[in-house]
């Protein structure tokens, strides 16, 4: 466990709740760029062991999703601080529903990726046994 304190007594409800989300999204982001070198990986591997043009489509519009999801997480990362000026209810509504709407959408992105990096490597299992 990290021995430094994120939040402290002193701190706003609403304080604490932005550095959450801002811990959070800074995790989606070292994710998603590691997913852009696994891809990289992967892209290279397909071409040179299986030559699938269905994977290597795949691969590549994944590869050009993951760039544009961390474009748009960057985005909304910078706008976060934003989300302590609100004084009512609707602005806080609006913002926890963005940042629910950020948090489905990287979950789906990486649930997609996983999929086909699964198929992948069942491929190459399969071409290193023949």
């Amino acid at each position: 466990m990290n021995a430094t304190k994120l939040f402290y007594t002193h701190e706003s409800d609403s304080s604490i709740m932005v550095k959450k989300d801002k811990a959070e999204v800074s995790n989606w982001t070292d994710e998603l760029e590691f997913v852009n070198e696994e891809l990289e990986y992967l892209i290279d591997i397909e071409d040179r062991m299986l030559n699938n043009t269905e994977l290597y489509q795949q691969l590549h519009m994944l590869r050009r999703e993951n760039t544009l999801k961390l474009g748009t997480l960057y985005r909304y990362e910078s706008t976060m601080g934003n989300a302590i000026e609100c004084d009512t209810v609707s602005c806080d509504t609006y913002y926890l529903n963005n940042h629910e709407k950020n948090r489905d959408t990287y979950v789906s992105h990486l649930k997609k990726y996983r999929d086909v990096k699964k198929r992948m490597l069942s491929q190459v299992l399969l071409k290193v046994k023949h």
